[in-house]
C-alpha cells in the first residue's frame, strides 16, 4: 500500500522502482540463463559489481536523506559503512574455520600470525548469522546515536558539524589499522569462504546477493520517501529551511535530527553489510574520509533533495571511476574534483534538476 501510493505520488519514484525491477529482473536472466557464449551473456564478475553499485546507491540515499531534506552535510558517513562491512567480515572471518592457511578451527588467520590465544570478547556470537546482521545494524546505529547526541545537543551545526563528522571518520581509520585492534589491521579481513554455507564465488550465491541487495535497495527508498512523505518529514525540512523557527515554535530539533542522523547510520551499514560478501574484503581504507566526500560529490551530481537523484549519481559516478580508473587513472582524481565544482557552480540542482528544467522550459513553450 504504502509503495503503491509512493508510486502514484512521484514520477521520479516510478521512475526509480521502474528501472530497479528491470535491473531486478534482467540481470539474473542473462547471467544463468543466456549461455556463455552469446554476446548477451552477463559474467559472474559483471553481476557483483553491478550489485557493489547497487550498494553506493543505497550509501548515496542514506546521505541525501540527511543532507538534502535536513541540511545536516556529513563528511563521514563512511564511518558506518565501514562499520557495516566490519560486522558483516567477522561473520564471514568465523565461516572459515580449518580451512584457512593455519587451520585453526576459532581463530582467523591473522590472529594465529599475531600469536594471539584467544578470540577477543568482541568476536563471540559472531559466528551466528542472526547475531552478526543484529550487530550490522547495531554497531553503525549506536555510534551514530552516541555521536549525534552529543553533537546536536551542543548545537553543532554547519561546516563545524561537518569537520566533526570526517574527524570521527579518521580517528576510526587510525584506530582500525591497529593490529592490537583485533580487526586485521592494515589488510583488514578477506580470503572469505562461504556465506551460510553456500560458496561466495559460485554464481547462484552471487545472483542471490544480488537479488539481496535489490531488495534492500528498493525497502530502503520507499521507507525513506515514507518518512519525508508524513508529519515528519515536514517537521525535518521546516529543521532544514529555519532551525530556529522551527525550534521558536515547540519542536524538539535535536530529538528529529537524532532520529533521522541515526536511521540513516543504520541505512549506510546495511549498504556495508551488502558490499563486503560481493567485493571479498574490507579494510581501513573504507573508513578513509576521501570515500565520504566522494559520497557527496555523487548526491551533489544526481540532485540532492530527491532520494533517486541520489542514487543516479551513485551509479554514474562510479562507472565514469570504473572506465578513468583503468583507461586513465593519473587523471580520476581531478576529474572528480572538476566534475564536483562544475556541479556545484552550473548544476546546483544536479542532473535531475537540469531535467526537470529542462521539461518544464518544454512544456511552458
Amino acid at each position: 500500500m504504502i509503495v503503491r501510493k509512493l508510486l502514484l505520488s512521484d514520477r521520479g519514484s516510478q521512475l526509480f522502482f521502474a528501472v530497479l525491477l528491470a535491473t531486478t529482473v534482467l540481470v539474473p536472466l542473462l547471467n544463468a540463463v543466456v549461455p556463455d557464449g552469446s554476446m548477451l551473456h552477463l559474467p559472474n564478475y559483471s553481476v557483483a559489481l553491478i550489485g557493489k553499485y547497487m550498494t553506493y546507491a543505497l550509501m548515496a540515499i542514506s546521505v541525501d536523506l540527511i543532507w538534502g531534506y535536513c541540511g545536516i552535510l556529513s563528511l563521514g558517513h563512511t564511518a558506518f559503512f565501514a562499520l557495516g562491512g566490519y560486522a558483516m567480515g567477522m561473520y564471514l572471518m568465523r565461516q572459515i574455520g580449518t580451512r584457512g592457511v593455519y587451520g585453526d578451527p576459532v581463530l582467523p588467520d591473522f590472529m594465529v600470525f599475531l600469536n594471539w590465544k584467544e578470540l577477543p570478547w568482541f568476536w563471540q556470537g559472531m559466528d551466528h548469522f542472526g547475531f552478526a546482521m543484529l550487530m550490522v545494524v547495531v554497531a553503525p546505529g549506536l555510534l551514530a546515536w552516541l555521536f549525534g547526541w552529543f553533537a546536536f545537543r551542543s548545537r553543532v551545526t554547519g561546516v563545524y558539524l561537518s569537520i566533526i563528522t570526517q574527524a570521527l571518520t579518521y580517528a576510526l581509520l587510525l584506530a582500525f589499522f591497529r593490529n592490537e585492534m583485533g580487526f586485521g589491521g592494515n589488510n583488514g579481513l578477506t580470503d572469505f569462504k562461504d556465506l551460510l554455507g553456500f560458496d561466495l564465488q559460485a554464481q547462484h550465491t552471487r545472483i542471490g546477493l544480488f537479488l539481496a541487495t535489490a531488495i534492500a535497495l528498493a525497502l530502503s527508498y520507499a521507507a525513506c520517501r515514507y518518512i519525508i512523505g508524513s508529519r515528519l518529514g515536514r517537521v525535518v525540512e521546516a529543521v532544514r529551511d529555519a532551525e530556529s523557527r522551527t525550534r521558536f515554535i515547540g519542536y524538539k530539533v535535536e530529538n528529529v535530527k537524532l532520529w533521522l542522523w541515526t536511521f540513516s547510520a543504520v541505512i549506510a551499514g546495511i549498504a556495508g553489510a551488502l558490499y563486503v560478501p560481493q567485493v571479498g574484503i574490507i579494510n581501513p581504507g573504507e573508513f578513509a574520509p576521501i570515500n565520504s566526500i566522494e559520497v557527496v560529490v555523487w548526491v551533489a551530481v544526481g540532485g540532492r533533495g530527491t532520494l533517486y537523484g541520489a542514487a543516479l549519481g551513485a551509479l554514474l559516478v562510479n562507472y565514469a571511476k570504473t572506465y578513468f580508473t583503468a583507461a586513465l587513472p593519473e587523471v580520476w582524481l581531478y576529474a572528480l574534483g572538476a566534475l564536483f565544482v562544475g556541479v556545484t557552480l552550473f548544476l546546483p540542482q544536479g542532473i535531475v534538476g537540469l531535467i526537470t528544467k529542462l521539461a518544464r522550459n518544454r512544456t511552458t513553450s
